[in-house]
């Protein structure tokens, strides 16, 4: 059955359908992080080989990442809601298989299962939540919800996985995802609306493999250059990408029914939006690169005493949204808030820039703010993002945000790690062990065998993250001036339709 949405307030179903919601989307974004501390006891118990263990940790990205826009499209096209539970199911089921799994195969198996149902659950909950609140400030609002929500589960996820570790085995960290999946599987039919598109017409399976073409190699190299350099195999990997990228776009334009509509980049915002949230995930991610190496390799934490301090930046993350979101709906213009969360996200740049080895609460305070800005930006430019495109593009429209999100939080972790890479590796003295030169990992490993090493090692890793800092103030500088300028005169449909209703002409 599909749903006509029209611009209704949205009643008490509306929002205890978004709080289900929530908790899929919460778990999704938790499981990017939540192999952190399990993987030593993975590789205890299923002694997988050194490339099985990197794919165990990143598969699932690679797949969500990569089937993000193919998801949104098939929601548009068959139900977001239907999409929604099919993906739920799938998720449940390869979190069970994960749990139990006995083989690296098996793992490796399952993660890529997680990575489709993760694929269809996050633009899914966005498409359905543009369908439930159809009035601009509630649904700002509830997009505000989402944005911190679904940073915050990236934050969470490391934290969750050290402390059921700690206390059970490596399996429960993906058992805690059923409790979720079933509550959905439950309550969904009877909460969440239907709705697709009535004009879809036949889906665009060549677009498939072109956006996969496309992604993936792209993702791959960029995460990969941050922990080996500017290699020949990930920048050929990156080239390869962008042609298929090209590949895809010229589909998309040709195409008679194309799986990501060009009219979708008609709307005056948004194509800024997909540019803005594309540099916004750059830094908060870039950032987040330095944040755990920092806390362990220079002042020396264990892993879940570091994953917990780590934890307390993303505290504020929750009153970010809806703040911004009420200065809008109190008249302050969208592209002023805009500018000034990128504005706040570079003065916590600039405080990560004065840190010293010795720093652990100005760094703390860095990330804070810089998540905080994040936030502040994201919640806006998805609402006006989502508010520009037509409800029966609502998934596409998601899937290119989030697909944009990951390229740019890719981007961010290989611009900014190769930069403090190299200031790293400049400033180590020249007498350090080639392993010392590389990484700090490396110089701590022998550092009992050259005096002053492991100090001179800080010190170094310190200045680069230092260096990075500075070029991500930067950077996000420049944007806080973009946002100023391109997002100025930017009106969604339903704010024109009421400002239009509201005008001599409209009366």
């Amino acid at each position: 059955m599909t749903t006509n949405p029209t611009n209704t307030r949205a009643g008490r179903r509306e929002w205890t359908a978004l709080g289900v919601l929530m908790l899929p989307l919460l778990l999704v974004s938790m499981d990017v992080s939540v192999l952190y501390f399990a993987i030593p006891a993975i590789s205890a118990d299923l002694e997988p080989s050194g490339t099985q263990q990197l794919w165990i940790f990143d598969i699932y990205a690679f797949v969500l990442a990569g089937l993000l826009m193919t998801m949104g499209s098939l929601g548009d096209r068959i139900g977001h809601r239907k999409l929604l539970l099919i993906g739920a199911a799938a998720f449940g089921a390869a979190s069970l298989a994960a749990a139990y799994a006995n083989s690296a195969e098996m793992l490796i198996a399952a993660r890529a299962v997680l990575g489709i149902g993760g694929a269809t659950l996050m633009p899914s909950t966005m498409a359905l939540l543009r369908t439930m609140f159809t009035d601009p400030a509630q649904r700002a609002k509830a997009i505000g919800m989402w944005s911190g929500v679904m940073t915050a589960g990236i934050a969470l996820g490391s934290v969750m996985s050290g402390v059921l570790v700690e206390y059970f085995w490596w399996g429960s960290v993906f058992l805690v995802n059923l409790p979720a999946m079933a509550l959905l599987l439950a309550l969904g039919p009877a909460l969440l609306p239907e709705y697709r598109n009535p004009a879809s017409a036949r889906f665009d399976w060549l677009s498939v493999p072109l956006s996969m073409a496309a992604v993936l190699p792209v993702i791959y190299g960029l995460k990969e250059i941050p922990s080996e350099g500017w290699n020949v195999r990930y920048v050929v990997s990156i080239t390869v990408g962008l042609l298929f990228a090209a590949l895809f776009v010229h589909r998309q334009r040709t195409a008679a029914a194309p799986m990501i509509s060009p009219a979708l980049f008609r709307g005056r915002g948004f194509a800024p939006s997909v540019g803005l949230n594309l540099v916004c995930m750059f830094g908060v991610m870039g950032s987040s690169y330095f944040t755990t190496q920092y806390l362990q390799s220079v002042l020396g934490k264990g892993a879940l005493e570091a994953a917990l301090w780590a934890l307390l930046p993303s505290l504020p993350i929750g009153a970010a949204g809806p703040i911004a979101t009420q200065l809008v709906q109190k008249g302050v213009n969208r592209a002023h808030v805009v500018t000034v969360g990128f504005a706040i996200a570079a003065s916590g740049f600039g405080l990560l820039a004065l840190a010293g080895t010795d720093s652990m609460w100005l760094v703390l305070t860095a990330c804070a703010v810089i998540a905080v800005g994040g936030v502040t930006v994201m919640s806006q430019i998805m609402d006006l993002a989502m508010g520009t495109a037509p409800v029966e593009r609502a998934g596409s429209a998601s899937s290119l945000m989030e697909t944009g999100g990951e390229f740019g939080g890719a981007l961010g972790m290989a611009v900014l790690g190769s930069i403090g890479t190299a200031i790293y590796s400049h400033e180590i003295p020249a007498s350090a062990p080639d392993a010392a030169r590389e990484t700090l990992g490396g110089a701590l490993a022998v550092a009992d065998q050259v005096p002053g090493l492991a100090t001179a090692a800080r010190e170094a890793f310190t200045s680069g993250m230092q260096g990075a800092a500075i070029a991500g103030a930067v950077l996000l500088t420049g944007a806080a001036a973009l946002a100023a300028v391109t997002l100025r005169r930017i009106r969604t449909h339903e704010n024109a339709e009421r400002a239009d209703q509201l005008s001599p002409s409209g009366v």
